[in-house]
């Protein structure tokens, strides 16, 4: 017995050492390095302490970043959520054709974010987009979509939003289906409504699927890289940057890696906090049955 379990514990160690050196080892190593004044390529680091982070602390593009970052996983979550229960609660009734219906809704997540993103540049582009095309018609003026910071975000957000709606879909039609049938029947008797039905049984039951989808769906926004760059690659003017694009363009335009891994050590620390928050706030929400 003994040497089985030493044989289990074993078998664990190719998975240790992928983690090692994938995930802590470049951790380590980012950490160091955000204490150095460094280019990226040259064998001259400078140490300079805090400084890194003191001048992220106070760097406008920096602060510009950190808000957007928000925006895109506060709204792309939202918008996940809703359309994820909205259609897994029509997909969980049977009708004719559901499984086809499933599947067009959960084909976007299969495809590269960086696809999705340079797709939606046909609709939005200022020269021969699908909805200038459409104003034109109509005879009114072009818009210049991705051009205006306001505008990049919230096409960012419901982009990020649509594409990963699939995933939360499918996680919340586990939860329905995982709900007892003698609760919905019990409320129905009593003569409960379809909105009494979902806001006092379904939706308090499907709270380990919230949590679940909220945590995924909010660390994926706290990362988004890919649609910014195929849609506004951070522009105007950095104004629509996150912290992934923000890192990517301070390292490898502006040369300065220490700076970059200050940033990427704060976004790591900041989803960190926000994970752990998240799993506390929901700990004491779920609902036994």
């Amino acid at each position: 017995m003994k040497k089985r379990k030493i044989l289990q514990n074993l078998m664990y160690l190719p998975a240790l050492g992928l983690m090692i050196a994938f995930i802590v080892y470049p951790l380590f190593r980012g950490f160091l390095y955000s204490f150095y004044k460094w280019n990226g390529y040259s064998q001259n680091m400078t140490f300079v302490g805090f400084k890194n982070y003191l001048d992220m602390m106070g760097n406008q593009f920096f602060r510009i970043a950190f808000w957007n970052t928000v925006l895109y996983a506060v709204f792309s979550t939202l918008l996940q959520e809703v359309l994820g229960i909205a259609f897994a609660l029509f997909l969980n009734s049977r009708f004719k054709g559901r499984i086809a219906v499933r599947t067009v809704i959960y084909l976007p997540v299969i495809i590269s974010a960086l696809l999705i993103g340079y797709m939606m540049t046909f609709l939005f582009q200022y020269h021969y987009g699908v909805f200038n095309e459409i104003l034109q018609w109509f005879g009114m003026e072009p818009i210049d979509w991705l051009r205006d910071p306001g505008r990049g975000r919230l096409i960012i957000s419901l982009v990020t939003g649509w594409h990963y709606t699939g995933s939360s879909m499918i996680i919340f039609m586990a939860g329905l289906q995982n709900i007892p049938d003698m609760y919905i029947e019990a409320a129905k008797l009593d003569g409960a409504t379809k909105w009494q039905l979902f806001s006092r049984i379904t939706l308090p039951l499907l709270q380990p699927a919230v949590a679940s989808t909220v945590l995924l769906n909010m660390v994926g926004g706290l990362k988004i890289y890919d649609s910014i760059v195929s849609l506004t690659n951070g522009g105007p003017v950095q104004k629509t940057n996150s912290l992934s694009t923000l890192i990517s363009y301070t390292y490898f335009t502006s040369e300065k890696a220490g700076y970059a891994s200050a940033i990427g050590m704060f976004q790591f620390v900041f989803i960190f906090i926000i994970s752990f928050f998240i799993n506390r706030y929901f700990a004491g929400k779920e609902v036994e049955y």
